[in-house]
């Protein structure tokens, strides 16, 4: 179910204060780097990648990867960091 644009606004106030908890370095995204994001997002559900790429449309790329392999939902993307949500339903949700 797609986010509302309340939800989505109050998402990215909570993601305001949030560190990056993956970064992707050279190797880009690898299967490794997948499982941190799965990982983070079962523990947090909102949670910041810090995306080190060459060019916007290698970083666009990587960002709907990992939206798409882990089932998130791209919240922002702001210079090399994008902010993804999925909710948990075992945990009570930002939205």
């Amino acid at each position: 179910m797609p986010l509302s644009n309340a939800q989505v606004k109050k998402l990215k106030a909570h993601a305001h204060s949030l560190k990056p908890v993956v970064r992707l370095g050279q190797s880009g995204l690898t299967t490794s780097v997948l499982d941190e994001v799965e990982l983070a997002l079962n523990h947090h559900e909102l949670i910041k990648v810090k995306v080190s790429a060459s060019d916007r449309a290698e970083k666009k790329e990587m960002i709907n990867t990992i939206a798409e392999k882990t089932q998130s939902d791209v919240i922002q993307s702001i210079g090399s960091v994008a902010v993804f949500f999925r909710e948990n339903p075992n945990k009570k949700s930002y939205s």
